[in-house]
């Protein structure tokens, strides 16, 4: 197997305990990075930012990618009105 395929085969899942955010201030036009304790994890469904609230308890944010979000719709029944496969 060759070495880019073992990596395309590892990225399913993306995960890090550390997130580094870089803002550009809208004032001044200075860059700044910070490195923040955020546990990351990405995979097809999106991306989940894992941390805690100002009072200490766990708390996490969901972005869902497009995928996700028709997957949802689906489910709930708000997917659209033709069969997804044609089975003849």
């Amino acid at each position: 197997m060759s070495k880019k395929i073992e990596e395309t085969n590892l990225l399913d899942k993306i995960e890090s305990d550390t997130v580094v955010v870089e803002v550009i201030d809208k004032h001044t036009g200075k860059r700044f990075r910070r490195n923040l304790p955020i546990k990351y994890v990405e995979t097809d469904n999106g991306i989940r930012l894992f941390g805690e609230t100002l009072e200490g308890n766990p708390s996490q944010i969901a972005f869902y990618s497009d995928t996700a979000i028709t997957k949802i719709n689906n489910l709930l029944g708000h997917g659209p009105d033709a069969p997804l496969c044609n089975h003849k």
